[in-house]
């Protein structure tokens, strides 16, 4: 009787008959083959959906608007940057993003962080479509609430002007401003900004015009900024 423990005496490669042998390599060859000629696996950017309605949100979020605009701010913000690929910001649907920034703003109206994603972020793409789409959504939301979105217009003016070479964009931007931002916290600079790009224009007559009417107004009140129209108007009727 054999002793316990003794091994069991293995065969030898030899011994396993040779038509399964040619089967098991065939076997690994094929599955060598197999994942040879299989596609790298590749990230798929998907696109920006439209976004739910401010009220559905609002519902989901048990009521609590504020936490979700910004938890969606900080969604939006990072979907250029999706599980295995980066998307440009100039790739993506600007008509959607603006959709999206316009229901963040419907939860929370007092809020200014989706005005300065789309004044300063998003309208620096170079792509000039999609610049003026981002500008013309800052110009519609100043319209909403301008003593508090004023600075975001200045911004599209600054933008118009400079990156775009519209004039007369930039006008229509610094006049919403001169208009309909009045209130005691917008600076004297950005409600002036219309006679400077009137001055740019070369449109003196109508820069004179409107200095002399803001100052004959009775509206301007502040010391330092009566001085500095009256300077310039000065200047414009030397021209």
């Amino acid at each position: 009787m054999a002793a316990i423990g003794s091994r069991r005496r293995e065969k030898p490669l030899t011994a396993v008959p040779w038509p399964v042998l040619v089967l098991l390599l065939l076997g690994l060859f094929l599955q060598l083959v197999w994942h040879a000629v299989q596609p790298a696996a590749t990230a798929e950017a998907k696109d920006l959906t439209a976004p739910p309605t401010a009220e559905s949100l609002r519902v989901a979020g048990l009521g609590a608007a504020l936490v979700v605009s910004r938890a969606t701010m900080l969604w939006l913000q990072a979907f250029d940057n999706q599980p295995g690929v980066s998307i440009p910001f100039r790739d993506l649907d600007y008509e959607r993003v603006t959709q999206w920034l316009g229901t963040i703003l419907t939860l929370d109206p007092r809020g200014q962080y989706p005005l300065l994603a789309a004044s300063r972020v998003y309208a620096e793409v170079q792509a000039t479509d999609k610049r003026r789409i981002m500008l013309d959504f800052v110009y519609r939301q100043f319209l909403e609430d301008p003593d508090r979105r004023w600075r975001w217009l200045a911004h599209a003016a600054i933008v118009a002007k400079h990156r775009l070479n519209d004039l007369p964009l930039a006008l229509t931007y610094a006049r919403a401003i001169t208009e309909y931002a009045t209130g005691p916290a917008v600076p004297f600079w950005a409600r002036d900004m219309t006679f400077i790009i009137l001055e740019d224009m070369g449109e003196l007559e109508a820069a004179r015009v409107l200095v002399g009417g803001l100052l004959d107004s009775g509206t301007i009140t502040d010391p330092h900024e009566i001085r500095f129209l009256s300077k310039k108007l000065e200047e414009l009727e030397k021209e």
